[in-house]
């Protein structure tokens, strides 16, 4: 008697934990006010390993054409509790800062999509999670995959 409750004890926790790593997104909160949730979910690849995401915030803003331009602020990952998700989010988008260069006053503003400053922010190519970002409305989330060379190339002693 006691193998056939715990036999099915098990099978009943087995299922319920199938059917939360079924929805993955689940363990996401929604966006709180002020902010917008997106999410992607990147396809399956062979080789995971060799890949990388390029998470690129910004703001479409018309600006003029030769000066270079960008936001200040940073995505900061979270961890969500319980689940070990990493989750990643903009708290700010701004100021926004660029080079001061004279441009002719009468040359028309060109629509530019302006990114947060500094270095390229890279993350692990999971496809088994969604990736999720918290940002302010009004910016938006792009990205951009990188791959590396299965080759591993020596460097010279010396």
């Amino acid at each position: 008697m006691k193998r056939l409750y715990l036999t099915a004890f098990l099978s009943f926790f087995f299922a319920a934990l199938v059917a939360r790593a079924a929805d993955n997104l689940a363990a996401f909160p929604p966006a709180e006010k002020g902010m917008v949730r997106h999410v992607l979910q990147l396809p399956k690849l062979d080789d995971e390993s060799l890949f990388k995401v390029e998470l690129i915030v910004g703001k479409t803003v018309l600006l003029d054409s030769k000066n270079v331009y960008f936001f200040g602020g940073n995505i900061e990952e979270e961890t969500i509790e319980g689940w070990g998700f990493p989750k990643y989010i903009v708290k700010e988008l701004g100021p926004m800062g660029g080079t001061l260069m004279a441009v002719d006053p009468n040359q028309p503003k060109v629509s530019r999509f302006v990114t947060l400053g500094g270095e390229p922010y890279l993350i692990r190519y999971n496809s088994r999670l969604p990736l999720v970002v918290y940002v302010p409305e009004g910016a938006e989330v792009r990205y951009r995959i990188w791959r590396a060379e299965s080759e591993m190339k020596p460097i010279e002693k010396g």
